[in-house]
């Protein structure tokens, strides 16, 4: 196996798309993220996995539960399972992010352009990794 290695900072500025599974494995995912000026990924909760949240450009809201988090470059959120949190990109610019799902969410692999088409798709993990 060889895991995965790349400069994550330069990989999640880089990002376009508002959803790109990097790496799949048997119990972390890492994913990056651009949610564009106004938009958000939508109230959610996880039962079963955490979720940790880093920001490498741009400026957001994290909601979990009932605190309010401002954040920007630098600034990390963890999410822990069962607790209701959405991201809102607040600033002019689309707020840039790596995040990493213990266990996985998403169907290795899986690419969405916009939160629109995110939102329309109903993918979850399936159990197949990486590698």
């Amino acid at each position: 196996m060889k895991g995965y290695f790349d400069n994550i900072e330069k990989a999640t500025e880089d990002n376009e798309l508002f959803r790109k599974v990097l790496y799949t494995g048997h119990n972390l995912q890492l994913v990056l993220m651009t949610i564009q000026p106004g938009e958000e990924i939508g109230a959610e909760v996880h039962d079963d996995r955490d979720q940790f949240f880093r920001f490498e450009a741009g400026e957001g809201e994290v909601t979990v539960d009932d605190n309010v988090y401002a954040v920007k470059a630098d600034d990390a959120v963890i999410v822990p399972q069962g607790a209701r949190h959405n991201v809102v990109c607040t600033g002019k610019e689309p707020l840039k992010l790596y995040t990493v799902y213990g266990p996985p969410e998403h169907i290795d692999g899986t690419i969405h352009k916009t939160c629109e088409e995110a939102s329309a798709s109903h993918e979850h993990f399936d159990g197949k990794t990486t590698e």
